[in-house]
C-alpha cells in the first residue's frame, strides 16, 4: 500500500454523471478525514458545479467544459488553471479515457490517484466494472493509503433543501408517493411503462401521488395520474428533489440519477432494474430492488405487491 501524501491542496476529479456524482460523497468525505487541514478543490463539469459547491467536503470547484481534444484553447486553459491549483495529491474518482489524458497532458507529476497508466498510487483491481461501484471507490482509496470509513455508505442528506412552499402551493401534504419515471433519454430501455396504471392503484388506495420531472420528462409526467410538481413553473431542482425524497412515505424509481439521490438522502423506497445491475450500482443497499430482464414485462401487479409489502412494513 502506498504511503498516503501529506497533501495541502488535493484535486478531487468527479466529472459526470448524475448518479455517479451522488455516489461520490462518501469517497469525498473520506478524503476530507484523511486530509482535514489541505484545500480540496472538485473538478467537475457545469451540470454538477452547485453540488460540488454545496458539498461541505470541498472548498472549490474547478469546471472542465470537457472539450474535444481538438479544441486545443479550452483544454490548455483548463491545463493552466489546474497548474496554477498547486496540488499535491490528485484522486482521479472518475477514472475514464479523459481523465487518465489529464494526467499525461496536465498534471504529469503530481501524485495520483487511479487507473492512470504509471500513477503514484494505482488501484489495481482487475476488471472494476464489475466491482459495485461503492467498493470500488473505497477500494481505490484505501489502496491510496486512506482510511476508509464512509466510502461505502455515501449521504447526501446536505443536498435537501425544504419543498415546503411546493408542495402547500400544491396541496400536497406529508405521506405522499414520489414516482421517479424518467431516465436519460438515450436510455429508454430503463423506463418502466407501467407508472400510469401503478398511480391509478395507489390513489384508488387513497395515497397522494406525486411525479417532478426534469426538463426533458414533463410529458412523460403529464401522462401519469397524481400531481405534477413544478417550481414556479419550471423543474424542480436537485435540491428541491432530495428534500421532497426525503418527505415522501415511499419512493418507487427507475434506474436513474434522482432515484440514487432520494436513496443517499435517506428516503425509503423501490428501485426498478431492467438490467441485473442493482448491485453493481449499489442501490440495493438503500432500496428494495426489482430486477429482469426487460421491463416492457414487469407486471403493475407485481410492483405494486412489492411497493404494499414494504408500505405494510413501514407502518
Amino acid at each position: 500500500m502506498p504511503m498516503k501524501i501529506a497533501a495541502h491542496g488535493i484535486l478531487v476529479i468527479k466529472l459526470g454523471a448524475f448518479g455517479d456524482v451522488i455516489l461520490s460523497a462518501g469517497a469525498l468525505r473520506d478524503i476530507r478525514a484523511n486530509h482535514p487541514n489541505a484545500r480540496i478543490t472538485a473538478l467537475t463539469t457545469p451540470a454538477y458545479e452547485r453540488i460540488m459547491e454545496r458539498c461541505p467536503f470541498v472548498d472549490a470547484v474547478e469546471i472542465d467544459p470537457r472539450a474535444p481534444r481538438i479544441a486545443l484553447g479550452p483544454l490548455l486553459d483548463l491545463r493552466r488553471r489546474l497548474r496554477a491549483g498547486g496540488y499535491d495529491m490528485v484522486y482521479d474518482l472518475q477514472n475514464g479515457g479523459r481523465t487518465r489524458f489529464y494526467r499525461r497532458f496536465m498534471l504529469p507529476r503530481t501524485p495520483w490517484s487511479g487507473k492512470a497508466a504509471g500513477c503514484s498510487h494505482p488501484y489495481t483491481a482487475a476488471n472494476p466494472e464489475r466491482i459495485p461501484v461503492l467498493d470500488r471507490l473505497a477500494g481505490q482509496l484505501a489502496e491510496a493509503g486512506l482510511k476508509v470509513a464512509h466510502a461505502g455508505r455515501p449521504d447526501v442528506s446536505w443536498m435537501a433543501d425544504d419543498p415546503s412552499g411546493i408542495l402547500e402551493q400544491a396541496g400536497v401534504s406529508d405521506g405522499f408517493i414520489l414516482l421517479v419515471p424518467g431516465s436519460a433519454a438515450r436510455h429508454p430501455q430503463k423506463r418502466w411503462p407501467g407508472y400510469a396504471a401503478l398511480a391509478r392503484r395507489l390513489l384508488a388506495e387513497g395515497h397522494q401521488v406525486i411525479t417532478a420531472p426534469g426538463s426533458d420528462e414533463l410529458d412523460l409526467c403529464r401522462a401519469i395520474p397524481g400531481i405534477m410538481l413544478l417550481d414556479n413553473g419550471a423543474p424542480v431542482d436537485f435540491f428541491k428533489l432530495a428534500g421532497l425524497a426525503i418527505r415522501a412515505r415511499f419512493v418507487v424509481g427507475n434506474d436513474t440519477g434522482p432515484t440514487h439521490l432520494a436513496a443517499h438522502a435517506g428516503a425509503r423506497g423501490l428501485a426498478l432494474y431492467g438490467t441485473p445491475t442493482a448491485a453493481v450500482t449499489c442501490i440495493d443497499r438503500r432500496f428494495k430492488a426489482i430486477e429482469v430482464p426487460d421491463l416492457r414485462t414487469l407486471t403493475v401487479e407485481t410492483v405494486y405487491a412489492a411497493v404494499r409489502a414494504e408500505l405494510d412494513q413501514g407502518a
